[in-house]
């Protein structure tokens, strides 16, 4: 890389992970002291309606975002544009869950689920508020103002979710942190940011938005339904602490996975469209992004896997002991979730978002075969389908990597196959430590230590190009 373009990625990927890693750490505390409130039923119900609010989301930015981050001469006719029709959808969106919402109970023959849906559906009003400005920060690569919003908002929204728990007030305590959390990050993006939209609409400005992202709204709502269909059939087929059991191990697995690619995805999608034209430069970053994100995120989930058994006795409590077993297993079917984001965001960049849809297509008829065969035979089948799923889709989604820079399935196994051999080394040795010690608090702490002193001896003796980059980021950040 290039100086000024290392000095960027660098920062940006310091200030977005303290983003994403403080908040989830937040989160992750609160979570800890609500699971031990609540019960795993509680969980089960506010999962049931996340996917029709995820699609609204989806349907509220329609890939404008993405637009928005990759359009070199942004206008103020394009930002408010994006704004106004943000808005519009938002609010269509809220009304068609309030009519929806009767149904939607009657369907999880959950009764409650009715007016739950109509006031979490009010994160659908408030989420339009603020998504400009949170883009505009984003092409600035200023993740710094928005840590300090998200950071704020955690805090807030997880205090008064606490609160009402201990009152006795049971899943509606989730659901007011997740509208609170909302409502306060309009509040701060508003006040932090300096734009303001402008009353003005552009034709042209909407008709470049929706070319470009009409392809990514129609991935994200396939993508949005795939990712949910599985709380969807377990909420339908299976009890509602069966879906809380799940969620809270697909929470644990999404901790490290999901939010360190989301790090990844935020930083290197302006600093790689940045590059898009130039291919042998575009290339050989590429690379170095794949072997930086297998570094960092395979040993966090093989880590994960190995000590989740006392963690989660730890942690949770022996109420919530079933979620182990979920946890090992859909850990190495996240493993591989960063490699599959970065392949796609070189498809966002080269502006193809039409072969783009077309992989999520073939993707999703692939894994909800394997979901559908799997359904009859109980929770752990459908998760080790996902970990089946998961290494298919891999070959796929490196398919047009390939053909577009020449970084096809094999050069992209090459760099991330050592990592891939030391993390499932690493996380046996953690397994075995787990059952020779009798105590779990022994445990967790000496194969979580002795897998991290594996881990970073052999990445100092084999991993070194990756192992000297990550010690300079830390570096940098101590100095600064």
């Amino acid at each position: 890389m290039s100086s000024d373009l290392k000095s960027t990625t660098k920062r940006g990927l310091i200030w977005s992970a303290i983003e994403r890693f403080g908040t989830q750490g937040v989160q992750f505390v609160f979570a800890v002291v609500l699971a031990r409130l609540l019960s795993p039923e509680a969980y089960g119900i506010i999962a049931m309606p996340m996917v029709f609010l995820a699609l609204a989301q989806i349907f509220i930015d329609s890939g404008f975002s993405s637009a928005l981050v990759r359009k070199p001469d942004l206008t103020e006719s394009d930002l408010s544009t994006a704004f106004y029709f943000n808005i519009v959808v938002g609010v269509v969106c809220y009304l068609i869950l309030y009519v929806l919402s009767p149904f939607i109970a009657d369907f999880y023959e959950t009764p409650i689920l009715s007016d739950l849906l109509k006031v979490t559906s009010l994160t659908v009003l408030f989420n339009p508020l603020c998504i400009v400005q949170q883009t505009i920060l984003t092409k600035k690569i200023d993740f710094k103002t928005q840590a300090k919003v998200s950071l704020l908002t955690t805090v807030l929204a997880g205090v008064v979710g606490i609160i009402m728990a201990f009152k006795g007030y049971g899943v509606w305590a989730l659901v007011v942190q997740q509208v609170g959390s909302a409502f306060a990050r309009v509040v701060a993006l508003w006040y932090l940011s300096s734009w303001r939209p402008q009353a003005q609409w552009s034709s042209d400005s909407f008709h470049y938005l929706w070319n470009y992202g009409c392809k990514l709204l129609a991935s994200g709502v396939l993508d949005t339904v795939y990712n949910n269909i599985y709380p969807i059939v377990i909420g339908k087929f299976y009890s509602a602490g069966s879906l809380g059991v799940y969620t809270r191990a697909q929470h644990f697995a999404d901790l490290p996975s999901m939010n360190i690619t989301g790090v990844l995805q935020r930083v290197t999608f302006p600093v790689l469209s940045s590059i898009q034209n130039e291919d042998d430069r575009l290339a050989r970053n590429y690379r170095q992004l794949l072997k930086l994100s297998a570094f960092v995120v395979f040993p966090l989930m093989a880590m994960l896997a190995g000590i989740s058994e006392p963690m989660i006795r730890i942690l949770l409590g022996e109420q919530w002991i079933e979620t182990v077993l979920l946890l090992q297993i859909i850990c190495f079917a996240k493993i591989l979730y960063p490699i599959h984001a970065i392949n796609l965001n070189l498809l966002q960049v080269k502006g193809r978002s039409d072969l783009f849809l077309r992989l999520e297509i073939i993707k999703k008829i692939i894994g909800v075969s394997i979901m559908i065969y799997t359904i009859p035979r109980g929770l752990v089948m459908m998760a080790s389908g996902m970990v089946v799923t998961s290494f298919l889709c891999l070959i796929i989604n490196t398919y047009y990597s390939g053909k577009l820079i020449r970084v096809g399935y094999f050069v992209q196994m090459k760099d991330i196959m050592p990592t891939m051999i030391i993390c499932l080394l690493m996380s046996a040795l953690m397994l075995i430590i787990s059952k020779i010690i009798p105590n779990i608090y022994c445990q967790f702490l000496m194969s979580g230590l002795l897998g991290v002193l594996f881990y970073v001896g052999a990445a100092r003796l084999f991993l070194k190009e990756q192992y000297d980059y990550v010690l300079s980021l830390v570096k940098n950040k101590k100095s600064n």
